[in-house]
């Protein structure tokens, strides 16, 4: 292991001494800091590792799904792929809230119901 940690050292200072890093977007500033300030401190670095390594929480994923459902239904024009899109969606948001609770699963179910009421009246019109 040590010898891939010299070998990225010594292509860091050849990059360096190329100059590959001046004039860059940011440069002398510090990082922007992208961490949640209602994580508790001692949690905060396990996060940042865990979304590095592309680790996506559930509630995040079920989010996302349900999201792309939602989308989906909005643009489906044949009328009974159209109910079986807004039963999917609603099985999902239903097992949403069970696991997860809280506000995201309210802001989807308010954007599905808009979806479908959307969607109802381009098709009773």
């Amino acid at each position: 292991m040590k010898i891939l940690a010299e070998l990225a050292e010594r292509a860091i200072i050849e990059a360096q001494q190329r100059g590959d890093f001046e004039g860059l977007e940011g440069q002398g500033r510090p990082l922007p800091d992208h961490s949640d300030p209602f994580m508790p401190e001692t949690l905060r670095m396990a996060y940042k590792v865990l979304k590095n390594s592309g680790y996506v929480p559930e509630a995040i994923q079920s989010q996302r799904e349900i999201r792309s459902l939602i989308e989906c239904l909005e643009h489906e024009t044949d009328e009974s792929r159209k109910m079986r899109q807004i039963q999917k969606v609603q099985l999902f948001l239903a097992r949403a809230k069970i696991r997860h609770g809280g506000l995201l699963q309210e802001e989807n179910e308010a954007y599905f119901q808009k979806v479908v009421a959307r969607t109802t009246l381009n098709t009773t019109s």
